[in-house]
C-alpha cells in the first residue's frame, strides 16, 4: 500500500513527496511531463521560499536577489531583504533540483495523469493506484478541484501573467516591478547573462504590445532568449483544500496573484503542512493548517491588488513608496 499519492510533479507536488519520504512514508508522484518542466515563472525567490527548499535539501543555482525596486520611469523606490537573500532561478533549474532531490529520497516519480478519483473509507485510487492518501499539486487550473467538485469561481476580471527571457547582463541584484497605468513589469536576473521579465496585466495584449509600455526598460534589454510563456486568469479559489482523503496543496488549494512572489513558498509551506498532518493522523487539521499558513500571503496580496486595480491607488504606488521609504521597506521584509 503506497502511503502517499502526489497528482502532480511540479514544485508543490515534489515539494510534499520530499517531506512524506523525510517522514518515512512511501510517496509516488505521478506527473505526465518529462523533467524538467518549464511554466510561466517570474522565477524570483523570496528569501522565506529559499529558506523553506534548503530545509528540504533543494539547492538550485541562480542569481542571488538583494531585495526589490519599484519604479515608474520617473521615480523609483527600493528595498533590501532583512538578513537574507533571495534567489532568481529558471524554472526549469528549481524543477530539475527538486526533481534530483526527489528521487534521492526514494520517491517513484511514474508518467502519467490523474482524471478520476475513487475513495472510500481507507484508500483513494487514481491513475491505477492506490494509496492512503491522495495530494493534489495539479496547478492553478487544477483538474482535481473541479472534479471533486471544490472549484469556486473567482469574481472579478482576471489578471494574466506572460514571461520571456532576453540575453542580458544583469544591471542590478534587485527584483524590479516597472509599473505602467495597466500593467506591472517584473525583471529578475536569473544567469550571469540572462534576466527574465514577466508581465502582470488584466489587459490581455500581446507580449510585446505590454512592453511597448515600458520603452526604457525595452531598450535595456537584449535579444530574446526564450518563447513567450503565458498563464491565468491567476486568481484561484477552492471552497476547500481537502476533500475525503485528498488534500490540495500549492495553486491547486486557491492562487491570489504573483506580484508578492510568493508562489513557491507557499507551494513548500501548504505541501509540509498537509505532509505534517498526514504524518501525525490529523488530516482533519490540514484545513485550519492551511488556512494559518497562507493568511499572511492572502491578506498582503488582496491588499495591494486592490490597490493595484483601481486607477487612482495605482497610479500612487510607486509615489508613496518614494515618499516612504520606511513603510516600503517594512512592506518588501513581510515577504521574507
Amino acid at each position: 500500500m503506497i502511503d502517499i499519492l502526489v497528482a502532480g510533479g511540479g514544485p508543490a507536488g515534489l515539494a510534499a513527496a520530499i517531506q512524506a519520504a523525510r517522514a518515512g512514508l512511501e510517496a509516488v508522484v505521478v506527473e505526465p511531463r518529462p523533467a524538467p518542466v518549464d511554466k510561466a515563472c517570474g522565477e524570483g525567490i523570496m528569501p522565506g521560499g529559499l529558506a523553506a527548499l534548503h530545509r528540504l535539501g533543494v539547492y538550485p543555482p541562480g542569481h542571488p536577489l538583494r531585495g526589490i525596486r519599484y519604479t515608474d520611469g520617473r521615480r523609483s523606490a527600493e528595498a533590501a531583504f532583512r538578513g537574507a537573500y533571495g534567489l532568481g532561478v529558471r524554472r526549469t533549474a528549481l524543477h530539475a533540483a527538486l526533481h534530483e532531490r526527489a528521487e534521492a529520497l526514494g520517491v517513484r516519480i511514474v508518467e502519467g495523469k490523474v482524471r478520476q478519483v475513487r475513495q472510500d473509507a481507507d484508500t483513494v485510487t487514481a491513475a491505477g493506484l492506490t494509496a492512503r492518501w491522495l495530494i493534489a499539486a495539479d496547478g492553478l487550473h487544477s483538474p482535481l478541484r473541479r472534479t471533486l467538485g471544490l472549484d469556486h469561481p473567482a469574481p472579478g476580471p482576471g489578471r494574466y501573467g506572460l514571461r520571456r527571457h532576453y540575453r542580458t547582463t544583469p544591471w542590478t541584484d534587485l527584483v524590479e516591478v516597472h509599473w505602467s497605468p495597466d500593467a506591472e513589469a517584473y525583471v529578475t536576473p536569473v544567469g550571469e547573462h540572462l534576466v527574465g521579465v514577466a508581465i502582470l496585466s488584466r489587459d490581455r495584449r500581446p507580449y510585446d504590445g505590454h512592453l511597448a509600455g515600458f520603452p526604457a526598460l525595452a531598450d535595456r534589454l537584449g535579444p530574446h532568449a526564450t518563447p513567450v510563456r503565458g498563464a491565468g486568469p491567476l486568481r484561484q479559489r477552492a471552497t476547500a483544500p481537502r476533500a475525503g482523503r485528498v488534500l490540495l496543496v500549492g495553486d491547486a488549494a486557491g492562487y491570489t496573484d504573483a506580484l508578492t512572489g510568493e508562489g513557491i513558498a507557499l507551494a513548500v509551506a501548504t505541501a509540509t503542512a498537509a505532509i505534517g498532518c498526514l504524518a501525525a493522523g490529523r488530516p482533519e487539521d490540514y484545513p485550519a493548517r492551511w488556512a494559518r499558513t497562507t493568511r499572511r500571503y492572502r491578506l498582503l496580496t488582496q491588499a495591494l491588488l486592490g490597490a493595484a486595480g483601481h486607477p487612482v491607488p495605482r497610479r500612487m504606488i510607486v509615489g508613496a513608496a518614494h515618499r516612504a521609504p520606511a513603510l516600503f521597506r517594512t512592506a518588501v521584509r513581510a515577504l521574507q
